[in-house]
């Protein structure tokens, strides 16, 4: 299994929003950065997704899982681009701040620090585990 994190900004997309739309979950259209878009093409069934909150909040707040792998983004009128489908699968135990991160150690290397911009990012297993540790208490 691999690893990811997403962002939306909460007031155009937010968890709770992910949260909605159930099993059938939603197509994560829309992103318009190659970069991005050949981490969408890598992700499997059943990778898990780390939902952070952009521009308000600045934090991880869920977990998602990709339900269907990379196919074309029908928002895309240029055919380029692709998305991949989400479903939630749990809120985190309390949300996990980009501040945190930034003066935690552990998580200097992520991309989340180093490529911030970047609105879908791989996660590492030690980074996951590392977080997903510490929201735990």
């Amino acid at each position: 299994m691999n690893y990811w994190l997403v962002k939306s900004e909460p007031d155009v997309f937010s968890w709770d929003d992910l949260v909605a739309t159930g099993k059938t979950g939603e197509p994560w259209t829309g992103v318009r950065n190659h970069t991005a878009k050949l981490n969408m093409m890598a992700m499997k069934l059943g990778d898990e997704v780390f939902f952070y909150h952009s521009q308000a909040g600045k934090e991880i707040v869920g977990v998602s899982t990709v339900v269907r792998e990379a196919y074309l983004d029908p928002t895309d009128a240029t055919g380029k681009f692709y998305c991949v489908d989400l479903v939630a699968k749990a809120p985190l135990p309390r949300p996990f701040s980009l501040a945190e991160a930034k003066e935690d150690k552990a998580l200097a290397g992520m991309s989340l620090i180093t490529s911030f911009r970047l609105s879908v990012q791989p996660v590492t297993a030690d980074e996951w585990n590392h977080i997903m540790g510490v929201v735990a208490g």
